[in-house]
């Protein structure tokens, strides 16, 4: 009688087993699709007259530079800067400690460039996707935004964002190849289902504030 329990259970996980595989591939393509439409080329109209253009941190390197994938986000930003899709860029990344600050060295980046220091706006509370979009919504009161990453990222960040409420639109960032693309991915694939949960829950960030309306204010009142 032993047998067959066995074979039960080992059939049961099975089913199990197939049945969440079957829905985390169902979410990643389902994801893909809604946010696809939304992903356009630089030149696109629909992208005109955004309240900011949100540049997604990455990791920074120990000499305050920006990391090859940090970089291109952050050209692909000032590009779109340039070519008048929106009078700010917001830069949202992670400063959880005084020695780790993403958003500096983005923010030096681009004003280095020629871009106004006031045009460049920091979240120092973007410690993921999902809090980089809320709070580009509930603290920055933006209605209409272009999210710059990856394209790999670009199909999530857009999804959170228009699931929030944002009028969303992404342009991915993949200016050069970059070592490490299959450990991305799979990072990826998981981080997806994470945010289908995220969305549905209406996790609140870690940290929100007082209302610092982009359309309003100068960069400088983020310099702090």
């Amino acid at each position: 009688m032993k047998i067959p329990k066995r074979k039960a259970l080992l059939k049961t996980t099975l089913i199990i087993c197939s049945a969440l595989v079957f829905v985390a591939l169902w979410i990643n393509y389902d994801m893909v699709r809604f946010a696809k439409p939304y992903i356009k080329n630089a030149d696109d109209a629909s992208l005109m007259e955004a309240d900011c253009i949100l540049v997604l941190g990455a990791r920074v390197l120990k000499n305050g530079y920006p990391s090859h994938i940090l970089e291109d986000r952050i050209i692909t930003g000032i590009d779109l800067y340039r070519a008048g899709i929106s009078p700010a860029l917001l830069m949202s990344g992670d400063h959880g400690t005084k020695a780790y600050d993403e958003v500096k060295a983005m923010k030096q980046y681009a004003v280095a460039r020629t871009v106004p220091a006031d045009c460049v706006f920091m979240d120092h509370a973007g410690f993921s996707t999902y809090d980089s979009c809320y709070r580009a919504r509930d603290i920055f009161c933006a209605k209409k935004v272009v999210i710059v990453t990856q394209r790999y990222h670009l199909y999530r960040a857009v999804y959170i964002a228009r699931c929030l409420g944002l009028d969303a639109y992404g342009v991915a960032s993949d200016r050069r190849f970059i070592y490490g693309k299959n450990s991305r991915h799979l990072r990826e694939f998981f981080a997806r289902i994470k945010a289908v949960g995220a969305v549905f829950i209406k996790v609140r960030p870690r940290y929100l504030g007082e209302p610092i309306p982009i359309q309003t204010s100068p960069g400088s009142v983020t310099d702090g």
